[in-house]
């Protein structure tokens, strides 16, 4: 494709995200890529990190456009990106052509818009705080509470690029081994600093067609989500469960750690989730693993009341902990959804607690960075659950590196870890 008939498809995939603003921005972008498989792999990395950089600055560009007394629109956008932060020396008089595949030639209105943000920083003293750090006017407070004088920082590490994290399966290799398989076919790997089993690629690569993700040997997993699997501490024979698994990349993790001995099963209300959740299983070479549906007056987990060694809560949440690969998220999210996920996993822990046998441990986590998520959703749990009390991590009843829980709970940034954003709560039920 040429540059202008890439510009062009980022516009229209702009377009789409504009017209469902509610439907997640990775699965509009693959729908839409599907429809169009004329465009190579090349030319969809290049469309999608113009997208993805044009997300991650919405709101500025947004004030930008209409400090100038024009509607934002995803042509508008794309311009006033490349006005404001050019990729290379890209001329828009080269793009917006009205040739063949190509953008409409530049009105006289957009030029104007052009020359006038042209080399402008991003942010402005006159940009109100919220549009300035790219967040939902309503949530900035929240943020400031959990953040204080580190938000800026913590937002504009927030607003990078994702890295991308493996997973080494011990069940069928080793770090080693699953590295120097990855450098065979050209794909450079470091080990991770947190996680033990974790290798971070140089870039975005072509992982899933390796040999060594075919084969098992590696899974594609955020080192943050790999230490939630490490505070777990799943053994060798323990009956663990994994309540909300959803396609089961932790429960990979835990049967990995289990050495596949033992029982783990994996809950969810989404039958779809669970159903892609079995080539990922059998890929893994994973045998100790069961899958269970939760549905309406299921008597399922009545049975099984006190007789887990282990429970891991992975709760649904906003998810402002994967804004670096979700940047979309951030527009989405409202603040009627966060009051119904905190409602929400109040009761899903209290269902889970009644699993957790007496001496076995249950973990809540999120990828949320939010107190109203994470540490105020356990003190009130443990006020309403006195049996339970938080546990701090001594490496032996789990894998995670000395001194990253404090006080039986992990607080993971993409500031301070490198990771996604990450919480994980390790509670004891005392009887």
């Amino acid at each position: 494709m040429t540059p202008s008939a890439r510009l062009s498809a980022a516009i229209d995939l702009l377009s789409a995200m504009e017209e469902t603003p509610q439907r997640p921005a990775d699965a509009l972008a693959n729908a839409f890529f599907r429809e169009r498989r004329y465009i190579g792999g090349g030319d969809r990395r290049a469309i999608s990190a113009r997208v993805w950089r044009i997300l991650r600055h919405w709101r500025r560009l947004q004030w930008w456009i209409e400090r100038v007394d024009m509607h934002p629109t995803p042509r508008l956008l794309a311009l006033a990106m490349m006005a404001v932060e050019p990729l290379g020396r890209e001329n828009p008089d080269d793009l917006f052509t009205g040739e063949r595949y190509a953008p409409l030639g530049l009105t006289g209105p957009e030029r104007r818009l052009y020359d006038q943000l042209r080399d402008r920083e991003m942010t402005h003293p006159d940009m109100p705080r919220a549009v300035a750090l790219e967040v939902p006017d309503w949530l900035l407070p929240r943020l400031e509470r959990t953040f204080g004088e580190g938000l800026e920082a913590e937002l504009a590490a927030m607003e990078g690029e994702a890295t991308l994290d493996l997973r080494v399966n011990l069940l069928k290799s080793d770090r080693p081994t699953a590295r120097a398989a990855l450098e065979a076919e050209g794909i450079a790997a470091q080990d991770t600093t947190l996680s033990p089993w974790g290798l971070r690629l140089a870039g975005r690569q072509p992982v899933t067609s390796c040999a060594a993700f075919r084969s098992g040997m590696v899974e594609i997993q955020d080192e943050g989500s790999q230490l939630v699997v490490a505070a777990v501490g799943a053994r060798p024979g323990m009956r663990v469960l994994d309540y909300c698994a959803g396609a089961a990349g932790k429960t990979l993790g835990m049967a990995m750690t289990m050495e596949n001995r033992g029982h783990i099963v994996a809950c969810d209300v989404s039958e779809p989730r669970l159903e892609g959740a079995v080539r990922r299983l059998r890929r893994a070479g994973v045998h100790n693993a069961e899958r269970h549906l939760l549905v309406s007056g299921d008597r399922w987990a009545r049975r099984r009341s006190g007789s887990f060694d282990r429970v891991l809560v992975d709760a649904p949440c906003t998810g402002t902990g994967t804004w670096r690969r979700n940047p979309d998220a951030r527009l989405r999210l409202r603040e009627q959804d966060l009051l119904e996920l905190t409602a929400k996993q109040a009761d899903i822990m209290d269902r889970a607690a009644a699993l957790v046998r007496p001496g076995g441990r249950m973990v809540y986590a999120t990828c949320s960075v939010l107190r109203e998520e994470n540490g105020d959703q356990i003190t009130a749990f443990l006020a309403r659950n006195p049996a339970f009390s938080l546990v701090t991590p001594d490496g032996v009843h789990d894998d995670l590196p000395p001194g990253l829980a404090q006080a039986g709970q992990v607080c993971l940034t993409p500031r301070q870890h490198h990771t996604d954003g990450f919480f994980a709560a390790i509670m004891q039920r005392d009887s």
